[in-house]
């Protein structure tokens, strides 16, 4: 990546700003010329219609074109100072006369600006080594349903090369059926299971990537909705709430009073057995967890109990639920239907 492309990479022309900030515009693009260093070199940079910007540096003592700031790894105080100066220059413009976007590309930002739009998210630049992937998350449940990042073509079609930016989104079980349509393929980086990505050149219309972001947003838009595993062999749950409709549990931290918790009892039942309320939280446990800090209960009130062939883990696995090894949170159709029932 060039230094201009590096400087100007998420961010879009104000044109009217260029001419007052000293560009002229010359047939489709618009040029600036500064001298710097004591005036012995000259700053030429380019700006297209497409906010695609280009430089160059010319040592004005030499009468031609100064290239050695741009070697990578560049050895020498006079070089590095040129390059120094050079990026001020540039960087500088890039402040009065253009503006910051979430992304590079314009279906990108135009599609990230829906989403802030309808679901009120906004994307969380979470690494250091890929500052371009961006991660929208559900506000209630915290979880993903989209991921827009930059990468080379090739990574999903392997005969095309070329910087894109990609859109991964969660789907339902018919994965098989989206990737076979143009502009969709197996996900990047994501489970290629009920993950796809989307190519955001305008294959598909906007509407066409909100529609799947929908989808992927409904998946992830789980309830204050619980469900807890439990090991018989450990304790008798079963023959507790026969005597007593109240018990003490150990709290996942996010927790809150009023949300309802499913029992799941494992291995030789494999199946929620019990619908309680949690009625009391931040109960000081006498327990400890792995890093010796203090762990809290929560008291559940039983509510109703299930039989046993009524939500068996393959009943469960039809609403995405395959494995119960933690506290989590439920899917909103999931819990829908457990509170009719």
């Amino acid at each position: 990546m060039s230094i201009e492309e590096d400087i100007f990479r998420k961010r879009r022309t104000k044109k009217d700003a260029l001419i007052s900030y000293g560009f002229k515009k010359e047939g489709s693009f618009y040029i600036y010329s500064k001298e710097f260093m004591n005036h012995s070199f000259k700053a030429k940079i380019i700006v297209d219609e497409a906010s695609f910007v280009t430089g160059k540096v010319y040592d004005l003592d030499m009468e031609e074109e100064y290239t050695n700031f741009r070697i990578d790894d560049v050895v020498g105080d006079f070089a590095n100072t040129v390059k120094e100066e050079y990026q001020n220059i540039l960087k500088d413009i890039a402040v009065h006369c253009f503006t910051e976007e979430d992304f590079m590309f314009e279906q990108s930002n135009r599609i990230s600006m829906k989403i802030k739009e309808k679901y009120h998210a906004y994307p969380e630049f979470l690494w250091e080594k890929f500052p371009d992937y961006g991660v929208f998350r559900n506000e209630k449940s915290e979880k993903w349903f989209a991921i827009i990042m930059s990468l080379d073509k090739s990574k999903l079609v392997k005969e095309e090369v070329g910087l894109v930016e990609v859109l991964n989104v969660k789907l339902d079980d018919k994965v098989e059926e989206y990737i076979q349509r143009k502009g969709i393929y197996p996900a990047y980086h994501s489970s290629k299971k009920n993950w796809v990505s989307i190519i955001l050149d305008d294959t598909l219309t906007d509407d066409e990537v909100m529609r799947l972001i929908s989808i992927s947003y409904d998946l992830s838009d789980v309830t204050g909705d619980w469900i807890i595993p439990a090991n018989p062999y450990y304790y008798d749950i079963i023959g507790t709430f026969e005597k007593i409709d109240t018990i003490y549990w150990k709290q996942p931290s996010s927790i809150q009073i009023g949300d309802m918790v499913y029992i799941y009892m494992a291995k030789p039942y494999s199946a929620i057995l019990f619908q309680c309320k949690v009625i009391e939280i931040n109960i000081p446990s006498n327990s400890k967890n792995n890093d010796n800090s203090i762990s809290y209960d929560m008291n559940l009130k039983l509510l109703k109990k299930y039989d046993k062939e009524q939500w068996t883990l393959e009943k469960l696995k039809e609403y995405g639920v395959r494995a119960i090894r933690s506290p989590r949170r439920l899917p909103k159709m999931l819990s829908e239907e457990l509170r009719r029932q």
